[in-house]
């Protein structure tokens, strides 16, 4: 099924690699929220994590894709709705360690998933060699995670398929293993059928809703996108608390 996919056409500043533009409007940041929240409503209260968004940067008009399971964008204007978190809930991706099973990445390192960096211009992204492949990140100790954002890649429109985010407890993932996204609808992956959306990689990142999961380990797998056989990673946060 062909879907005709309009957006409006922005160019994005050029950014040296490694300082990422500051945000350009006046909405606080994951952590400016949770301080001010902590403060209203103490430890058992929610707070509303909205990250700070790179440049919208789209390089041309995207044209129709032959997308199953498409999930439909939202109208102009309306804005995504936040993510709800216990408060102290932070991110606990940014600076951890990030291993690939690409050990020799084609463009870039790993440790750019992390680095708080989530501009889409050249040495802002990591390249993984084509099809299916996956990034770890290892949180350190275990954690009660909440939601992720996943930035694939935001300078032209785009899918990326047998997207899969798993969490578990130890690094080969045979421990605790929970899958909380997957849109491989045909188990090319052989991870398990998918019944998630494919979507249109923005500037605002995927977010996924993690519902309070378990787990040391995050596990990102794609298999190319509609573009090209390659994987790409530009950042990826991880909101989430200790487990105590």
């Amino acid at each position: 099924m062909a879907v005709l996919l309009v957006w409006t056409v922005s160019g994005c500043k050029e950014q040296p690699a490694g300082e990422p533009n500051e945000p350009a409007d006046t909405k606080q940041s994951a952590q400016d929220v949770q301080s001010s929240d902590d403060e209203k409503s103490g430890d058992g209260g929610m707070i509303e994590i909205q990250p700070d968004l790179p440049d919208a940067c789209f390089q041309d008009t995207p044209e129709n894709l032959n997308v199953p399971n498409l999930k439909k964008q939202r109208p102009e204007g309306e804005e995504r709705p936040p993510l709800l978190a216990p408060a102290g809930t932070t991110n606990v991706a940014l600076g951890k360690p990030v291993t690939s099973s690409d050990s020799l990445p084609i463009i870039g390192s790993v440790d750019l998933i992390v680095d708080g960096d989530k501009q889409a211009q050249d040495g802002h992204y990591v390249e993984l060699a084509p099809f299916l492949q996956y990034v770890t990140i290892d949180l350190k100790n275990r954690h009660n995670v909440y939601g992720i954002y996943v930035w694939h890649y935001h300078k032209a429109a785009r899918y990326y398929k047998d997207v899969i985010v798993q969490t578990a407890d130890d690094p080969n993932f045979t421990t605790n293993v929970n899958t909380i996204f997957n849109n491989d609808i045909d188990n090319s992956a052989e991870l398990g059928v998918g019944k998630d959306k494919h979507y249109i990689d923005t500037n605002e990142g995927k977010l996924i809703d993690a519902r309070g999961v378990q787990g040391r380990y995050v596990r990102l797998y794609s298999n190319g996108s509609n573009s090209s056989a390659m994987n790409h990673y530009i950042e990826v946060e991880v909101y989430g608390k200790p487990v105590e």
